[in-house]
C-alpha cells in the first residue's frame, strides 16, 4: 500500500485530485516530517478506511513511531476542540467565551514531536474541520515561531487535497456497494 495505490482507487472525474496528491508527495516547502504528518492526521480526520490505510503505509516509511502517534493525536484532539471552538465562536451569546473550556488537551503542550510540526497538523485538520479560530490561533503560532505563508499554505493545501481524497475514495466505495 502507498500513495500510489490511493491514487489508483481515484476514478478519472477527479484525476486533478490524483495528480495533486502526487505533487503534495513531492513537496519542498516542507520538512519530511511536516508533510507527512499533515498528510496522516488528515486521513485520521476523515476516517476513510482505504484513505488511512494507504496514508498510513506511506507515512510509516518516513516518519517514527512517535511521529505516527502525534499525527494522529493532532487528529484526535482537534475533533474535539474544532468543534468546540467553532461553536464557541458561531454563539451570538459571549458569555460562553469567557467560561473554561474544561477539556483535557495536554498533548498539545506534549505532543512527542517538534511542537511546531504538530502546531501545522492542527492547522490542517482545522482547515478540514472548518474552525476559523482554531485556524487563526495556530496559524499565528506557527508564525510567531517562523514559518513562512508558503509553509503553512502547503498544509492548507495538504488538508484541502487529502479531504477531497477521502471524500471521492467514500462515494466511491457506496457506488460498489
Amino acid at each position: 500500500m502507498s500513495l500510489d495505490a490511493l491514487r489508483d482507487l481515484i476514478p478519472a472525474y477527479a484525476k486533478d485530485i490524483s495528480l495533486n496528491l502526487s505533487s503534495l508527495a513531492n513537496e519542498t516547502t516542507l520538512t519530511d516530517q511536516q508533510k507527512w504528518g499533515c498528510f496522516l492526521a488528515c486521513a485520521h480526520t476523515l476516517g476513510v478506511a482505504p484513505l488511512v490505510r494507504h496514508i498510513e503505509a506511506q507515512a510509516a516509511t518516513v516518519l517514527t513511531p512517535e511521529a505516527q502517534a502525534a499525527a494522529r493525536s493532532a487528529a484526535a484532539v482537534m475533533g474535539m476542540n474544532n468543534v468546540y471552538y467553532r461553536a464557541i465562536h458561531l454563539l451570538k451569546n459571549q458569555d460562553y467565551a469567557t467560561l473554561p473550556a474544561r477539556l483535557r488537551m495536554n498533548v498539545i503542550a506534549n505532543p512527542g514531536v517538534n511542537r511546531i510540526d504538530f502546531e501545522l497538523w492542527c492547522t490542517a485538520v482545522s482547515a478540514i474541520n472548518g474552525c476559523g479560530a482554531c485556524l487563526d490561533a495556530h496559524e499565528a503560532e506557527l508564525r510567531k515561531h517562523g514559518l513562512t505563508a508558503p509553509q503553512v499554505q502547503a498544509a492548507l493545501r495538504i488538508g484541502a487535497v487529502v479531504h477531497a481524497a477521502g471524500r471521492i475514495v467514500a462515494s466511491e466505495a457506496a457506488l460498489a456497494a
